[in-house]
């Protein structure tokens, strides 16, 4: 039987301590009244939680649009937790640790999963570097890149780690490789209630694998661009057409290729940005991404777009075009570079803008 959002599991315990629905009300209270500002955003979380509306409003993150508020079913929220709790094999009493902030979905969801799995959950800081117990054994965290790649050297005691958000950087996979934790990269999105799918990253436990796989009941197809369509109806009411192009190997699987809004069509050339950016890791440290930039002959060109370099642009530009495996037209035609990208308050790249910031 699907436990209901109006249930606290006997087993959940929250920085230590069991609470009840109606002690977890105080402790909401608490927080908003004493606590800091992060404690502050899971208190008013709570209490919407707890009220007796069976639905609440989560703002999106404004990566790929202007953020906007969602309503969700608090049942939908739950169901979520259970496919999350079913394909990592969490069990009531587990441990996980919550380092990311309650505003937005994702740190939403780690409060739910250890309410209705039964989770003892350690709530900390959600700072680029959070800082936790790193001697505690933990079964379960959710991270986003930035904080993985400060704590890599501290998460050997966690046995799951999901990542989601943004990139997951070349040199940063290369760091997970050699930690004995397992590690999932996440699919998903503020409308599928955080992530439908995973893959599991290289580590010395974990098996690199190339294809996002579907969590429990869901499924999924493409439409005529190739863009992925989620079936999940424990999630969504109707199947939800997503941007996301994807080479799509079964119902349950996809590899994922790049943003339809972000394709570049250059002298007849498709171009994927995300793909070309995955290729250009190894040669520049700095933050980039590529876009495509009006072009009079081409009718759009390549345009590669870096956070502050160290280097040159002649350096940069050299070490790319000496890069095996890259195509001449997946050489950028032009550097641009920012002093800062424009992101949302979460640490999101918002694209569009930084490539306006850019180009002027």
């Amino acid at each position: 039987m699907t436990p209901s959002y109006t249930k606290i599991h006997n087993r959940f315990k929250l920085n230590g301590l069991h609470f009840n629905r109606e002690e977890l009300k105080e402790v909401a209270y608490s927080f908003i009244k004493e606590g800091e500002d992060y404690e502050k955003a899971s208190g008013n979380f709570l209490i919407d939680w707890l009220n007796d509306n069976d639905y609440l409003y989560v703002n999106t993150s404004g990566s790929t649009g202007k953020p906007k508020a969602i309503k969700l079913l608090k049942q939908t929220m739950v169901n979520s937790a259970i496919a999350t709790g079913d394909y990592f094999g969490l069990e009531p009493g587990d441990t996980a640790l919550d380092c990311l902030p309650s505003h937005y979905i994702a740190g939403k969801m780690m409060l739910v999963r250890a309410m209705i799995l039964g989770l003892e959950i350690d709530h900390v800081e959600p700072s680029a570097h959070p800082i936790f117990d790193y001697e505690k054994n933990y079964d379960f965290c959710a991270m986003i890149p930035l904080q993985l790649k400060h704590t890599i050297n501290y998460t050997h005691n966690i046995k799951t780690i999901i990542v989601g958000g943004s990139i997951i950087t070349k040199p940063l996979l290369e760091q997970i490789s050699h930690s004995t934790s397992k590690f999932y990269e996440t699919y998903g999105m503020t409308e599928t209630v955080t992530h439908v799918a995973v893959r599991q990253l290289k580590s010395k436990n974990g098996k690199g694998e190339q294809f996002f796989k579907a969590l429990p009941n869901i499924s999924f197809d493409k439409d005529e661009r190739n863009c992925l369509i989620i079936n999940a109806s424990n999630l969504v009411e109707e199947a939800l057409v997503t941007n996301d192009i994807v080479d799509l190997k079964s119902d349950t699987s996809f590899r994922l290729l790049g943003r339809y809004d972000n394709v570049i069509n250059s002298g007849g050339i498709k171009l994927f940005p995300e793909q070309i950016e995955n290729k250009l890791q190894p040669v520049i440290d700095e933050r980039f991404i590529l876009a495509g930039e009006e072009d009079g002959t081409l009718g759009e060109k390549l345009i590669l777009i870096i956070e502050s370099p160290r280097d040159t642009k002649e350096s940069i530009f050299n070490r790319i075009k000496q890069l095996k495996g890259l195509t001449k037209y997946e050489v950028p035609k032009e550097i641009y570079v920012v002093d800062r990208f424009v992101e949302t308050v979460n640490g999101k790249v918002q694209r569009s803008k930084t490539i306006a910031k850019a180009i002027g």
